[in-house]
């Protein structure tokens, strides 16, 4: 399995100061260890009628000419970029989408490694994917014509997936979407999807059972997984053989949880991931993310990192570098 994080300092619109580069580095390099190691980082396509005030609060107007690090950085040191293309127009706009798909790909598709189309297009909440009208085209055409424009550009080597969020069944469930998908001939779609990812945070939002009860974060990571590959992908024509990639797992650690809490959940977590990881045929790992994005938050989104927002560890750090360097061994389970 490949291993990676998201190295921003940025959740949605919570970010309490710029990232630092040289403690980026420093982190990276220390937790890869000489590794292969996957970046995550994300561009926004907003369309014409999305107010200003909305693409500078995600932090995304300079997104074309910069990601977080140097360019050079993504391609060295055994890295490799996995580049998120977020659809997130106010009004359907597939021809500017599309448009924009050329434009990452001249502006960063030789940095590229995996280029994941649309965020979460099963998930309709404000400022995600599946909320922006005309998402399920923007899915079903855009994947086949990045991976034309890739081609084009000779750029055969990069994969193409799509990410959705663990079943959402707390809004409803997620059926329509797949059922969309369902009616779309694998020629046109699945055949073309050469990964699919996972948004994975089970003790994120809500209360989850206390460890070793039925609903634990366990019990629930277990669940998302079986339930992606076991009834949600046959539904939408892709095979078993195509890899499931944990694009995002987080767990946070502002009150009223602890560090240690989210070291414990972290652990049990990338525990079940691992554990599956053969029969499910799941290829990568990406932790979001690497720093806080405000550690003051009251909002759980706001300390999903492994360091503070002034880059101090957490004992989750350790935890995640333990099992980066063992090349993917499950972590030993702490003693309750």
């Amino acid at each position: 399995m490949k291993f990676g994080i998201y190295p921003g300092g940025r959740a949605g619109t919570v970010c309490s100061h710029p990232p630092d580069v040289a403690a980026i580095r420093h982190l990276v390099d220390d937790i890869a260890g000489g590794r292969p190691f996957v970046v995550r980082e994300y561009v926004h396509f907003f369309g014409d009628a999305t107010p200003p005030d909305v693409i500078t609060s995600l932090g995304a107007e300079h997104e074309l000419a910069h990601l977080t690090m140097p360019d050079g950085w993504y391609v060295e040191g055994n890295r490799e970029l996995d580049l998120v293309l977020s659809y997130l127009p106010r009004a359907a706009d597939l021809a500017g989408w599309l448009a924009f798909l050329d434009t990452v790909i001249d502006r960063y598709g030789h940095l590229t490694r995996y280029l994941q189309v649309t965020l979460e297009p099963n998930f309709p909440i404000p400022l995600i994917d599946g909320s922006a009208p005309g998402v399920l085209e923007a899915l079903t055409l855009g994947v086949p014509h990045a991976r034309t424009a890739l081609d084009r550009r000779g750029l055969q080597h990069v994969r193409i997936g799509f990410s959705v969020a663990e079943p959402p069944e707390w809004l409803g469930g997620d059926d329509q979407f797949w059922s969309s998908l369902s009616s779309v001939p694998y020629q046109d779609f699945a055949a073309h999807v050469d990964y699919v990812g996972l948004g994975l945070y089970p003790d994120a939002f809500s209360p989850v059972a206390p460890r070793g009860n039925p609903g634990d974060t366990a019990s629930l990571t277990a669940h998302a997984l079986h339930h992606l590959r076991g009834r949600s992908l046959p539904r939408a024509h892709i095979p078993p053989t195509t890899p499931l990639h944990i694009v995002e797992n987080g767990t946070p650690s502002g009150s009223p949880r602890t560090e240690q809490a989210q070291r414990d959940s972290l652990s049990d977590m990338l525990g079940v991931i691992l554990t599956e990881q053969e029969s499910l045929n799941i290829t990568h790992y990406e932790l979001f993310s690497l720093r806080d994005a405000d550690s003051s938050s009251t909002e759980p989104i706001g300390t999903l990192g492994i360091v503070t927002d002034t880059y101090r560890p957490k004992p989750a750090l350790a935890v995640y570098r333990d099992i980066v360097r063992s090349a993917g061994q499950p972590p030993a389970t702490p003693h309750p």
